[in-house]
């Protein structure tokens, strides 16, 4: 766990609070279509997404949990149960695993690179999601910039996401803050 938490900039760098533009795809890769969207996250607890006139919740959005998981916030998190699983082989690369409970339900399977340590794959619920492109960020932090997303029971892409901009955040927007006092 610590050497996944290292490549990913060390425990004091992983994104907490922070806001992301992405341009998410479903179905086929053309970039002509899909949605440019603007967030800011306090993952798990809470996604915002830009909208006019404001932020709106992404209430119940399971992917909540997908973000905090790439962040590697999931590893971190005292109510989490980590435990090592079988290596895999994904195409030419080599992976070793973990699997988060508790914090995170059902469990999910995270798998990194044994080249670089770098999160590579998250295996949970119906879903493989693969990372790629990861980038660094001033303050060493790393993030990835393209994520897809197969269906477990086709083998096949449904959605397609590149993340184009990272930015931490000391503490949420004061709105926000406000729209949710329990957010810590």
């Amino acid at each position: 766990m610590q050497k996944a938490i290292q490549a990913a900039g060390g425990r004091t760098n992983l994104l907490a609070y922070f806001t992301f533009k992405d341009h998410v795809r479903l179905g086929e890769k053309d970039p002509g279509f899909g949605a440019k969207r603007e967030s800011v996250m306090d993952a798990p607890r809470h996604w915002w997404l830009k909208a006019p006139g404001g932020f709106s919740e992404r209430e119940d959005e399971p992917a909540r949990f997908l973000v905090w998981a790439w962040t590697l916030g999931a590893l971190t998190d005292s109510v989490s149960t980590i435990e090592v699983v079988q290596d895999l082989k994904d195409g030419d690369m080599e992976l070793w695993g973990l699997r988060i409970s508790g914090s995170v339900k059902p469990a999910m399977e995270l798998y990194f690179s044994r080249t670089n340590d770098l999160l590579a794959r998250i295996d949970w619920r119906s879903d493989i999601h693969r990372f790629s492109g990861w980038t660094n960020l001033p303050a060493g932090t790393k993030y990835p910039t393209s994520v897809v997303g197969y269906k477990k029971t086709t083998g096949k892409a449904w959605y397609y996401d590149d993340v184009t901009e990272v930015t931490p955040l000391k503490e949420l927007p004061e709105k926000l803050q406000r729209a949710h006092p329990s957010a810590k």
